[in-house]
């Protein structure tokens, strides 16, 4: 789009979108993650580290 000089309003709102939609997939995976690895490893025993990880997770997505 910048390459065919485009309306700069017309790239930015195609930004937004595009990151609107890694975020949706961001949120996906993490919920996921959630479920699965995280949950599982309180299961075996090692939750405070997973609970900790996916604190630090939450901490940069959030940014």
């Amino acid at each position: 789009m910048v390459d065919d000089d485009r309306y700069c309003v017309d790239i930015l709102t195609q930004i937004s979108a595009i990151n609107a939609s890694l975020k949706q997939v961001g949120f996906r995976l993490l919920e996921d993650h959630t479920h699965h690895c995280v949950a599982d490893a309180i299961k075996e025993g090692d939750g405070q580290e997973a609970i900790g990880e996916l604190l630090q997770v939450f901490e940069r997505f959030a940014k």
